[in-house]
């Protein structure tokens, strides 16, 4: 990169690298899964929880329930996962990942959860706490509140 761009430039490319390489991600899963980003992760979820309901897989992806239910949705209109009532409890779903869906996720590229939060995980917590301060000084010149932090990044 350019070292004698302003830092704001350099900046701004750092932030195209990024985005691109999420997108070049999300594109590559779709291609070879044949199915989104965020509903192959939220099939990942499904196959490593057998049994987890609508509430469980929203708390573990980190996005809103209303986000969860459309994605189950989807996935059981595509045939992607099974639902049955809870034994223990009637009132709960327990969702399994059907054969396709197993199907789905053996033909996908991995970090099943997308390049982002696994780069992220990889990082020590000094530097991430340093990095969501600076966001967070971004966000706030933004002036963008919390609008999409319940969103998973495939769908942005």
């Amino acid at each position: 990169m350019d070292a004698a761009a302003p830092p704001s430039t350099r900046v701004l490319r750092q932030f195209r690298v990024v985005f691109n390489a999420v997108k070049t991600h999300f594109r590559n899963v779709e291609k070879a899964a044949g199915i989104g980003g965020s509903q192959l992760w939220a099939l990942s979820v499904i196959q490593q929880h057998p049994g987890i309901g609508v509430n469980g897989l929203a708390g573990k992806m980190d996005i809103h329930q209303t986000t969860a239910s459309n994605l189950v949705k989807t996935l059981l209109g595509q045939g992607l996962i099974e639902q049955a009532k809870s034994s223990s409890d009637r009132r709960m779903v327990t969702m399994t990942l059907s054969p396709a869906g197993e199907r789905s996720l053996e033909k996908a590229p991995m970090p099943f959860a997308g390049v982002l939060p696994d780069a992220l995980a990889s990082i020590d917590a000094a530097t991430l706490a340093r990095l969501e301060h600076d966001l967070n000084i971004l966000i706030a010149a933004l002036e963008a509140g919390n609008a999409g932090a319940d969103t998973p990044l495939s769908d942005l």
